[in-house]
């Protein structure tokens, strides 16, 4: 079976929204916040193996720009400076497959950190 490949990529006005449309005829809206706390990102995974810690207050945070990394991937800029991350067309499916299992196992990791998804007042 063939890798599921993008046919269109659709950020809302407002950078809260990226909707991602496959040649497996699935489409998916992922949420900003949703895509910035699931980063690739080594800086966020804390440069190392084992569990990665959650990220947390991007509540509100927006994509600012999609750039497109060769023929395989896209980096998103996002409004709170973060741009390291790549999102691989396998990610991207998998993350939009896979959103309620992946949510919940962030929500409950920012409950065991003693997290919010909120932004801290001083941010």
């Amino acid at each position: 079976m063939s890798r599921p490949w993008p046919t269109a990529l659709v950020l809302s006005k407002d950078g809260r929204v990226l909707t991602v449309e496959f040649d497996d005829s699935r489409t998916f809206s992922l949420s900003a916040e949703y895509l910035r706390v699931m980063t690739g990102s080594a800086q966020d995974r804390g440069h190392g193996s084992g569990p990665r810690p959650p990220i947390a207050g991007k509540a509100r945070v927006a994509i600012g720009a999609v750039k497109p990394v060769g023929a395989y991937a896209v980096r998103l800029v996002f409004d709170d400076g973060h741009d390291t991350g790549l999102y691989s067309w396998d990610l991207l499916h998998d993350l939009g497959a896979r959103e309620a299992e992946h949510w919940a196992a962030y929500l409950e990791g920012l409950r065991a950190a003693g997290a919010s998804r909120e932004p801290h007042p001083r941010d």
